[in-house]
């Protein structure tokens, strides 16, 4: 009898899903992170986004069961998604789910995205943490509540959880959508063109582990990365006005058309 976890490598598979892992100096999470992914698919991109660490040597037990990108020196996370969406459509598929190399999240919540994407099949899905628990800054909560707001304001969306890495983007309606910030404010403009896209924006309940704080390694720099975003924000409500609003509006009169035709 096939276990759970390879009746989803199948499904996973044939809804053309890729897991897209970017990773810097990550090393003492890397290999449980993908040992656990790769119970659920065989279809895995990791880029290394120029770790300084042991993360080359670690990635070497697994050059035949996973794609690597890999180059020097450190570029940022949004340079990293870039990379491997470019990979990613190269190689023929429709989705790609990515998720943080840090062990925050369970490879088993896979399970959930590939039935949210079953189901609405051009949305783009957000897994959505539980962001009052042990061991989580007050901090990281605030910043998620002002990320959530300018979200709605830029897009008249809301979504509970728009910090979160674990999500799964359509390839298939995003095409090579261009980002012009490479760092963590990139997720963050991924959204709201999307979002202008006419995409549609969903959120799902995922599973968090948050580390003690002895414990967990981030590479999130509290007054430059906070300030970065905060001017793409800025730079964002100005294109909503004279962009986004009236994409928004246009894709909302042709749905409407379409639904009455």
């Amino acid at each position: 009898m096939n276990s759970p976890s390879s009746t989803y490598k199948h499904k996973l598979s044939s809804l053309k899903v890729v897991v897209i892992v970017p990773t810097y100096n990550n090393q003492g999470t890397l290999s449980s992170v993908l040992d656990a992914l790769l119970e659920y698919t065989d279809d895995i991109i990791v880029v290394n986004d120029g770790s300084t660490d042991q993360t080359p040597i670690l990635l070497e037990k697994y050059r035949s069961q996973i794609e690597i990108i890999a180059y020097q020196p450190n570029k940022g996370k949004g340079y990293a998604l870039k990379k491997g969406f470019e990979k990613a459509l190269e190689k023929g598929f429709q989705y790609a789910i990515t998720i943080d190399s840090d062990g925050q999240h369970y490879a088993k919540d896979l399970v959930l995205f590939a039935k949210e994407i079953e189901k609405h099949p051009n949305a783009l899905i957000v897994g959505s943490r539980i962001l009052k628990q042990k061991n989580m800054k007050s901090g990281s909560t605030f910043a998620n509540k002002f990320s959530n707001f300018w979200f709605q304001l830029q897009t008249g969306t809301a979504l509970p959880d728009t910090q979160s890495g674990f999500r799964a983007y359509p390839l298939h309606l995003m095409g090579r959508m261009k980002i012009f910030t490479y760092r963590y404010e990139a997720e963050l403009e991924l959204l709201v063109f999307s979002a202008w896209r006419g995409i549609e924006m969903r959120a799902i309940p995922i599973s968090v582990y948050y580390p003690p704080i002895e414990e967990k390694v981030s590479h999130f720099r509290p007054f430059q990365d906070f300030f970065r975003i905060s001017l793409l924000n800025s730079v964002l409500v100005f294109l909503a006005i004279i962009y986004g609003y009236p994409a928004l509006a246009i894709h909302k009169l042709v749905k409407t058309r379409s639904t009455n035709a």
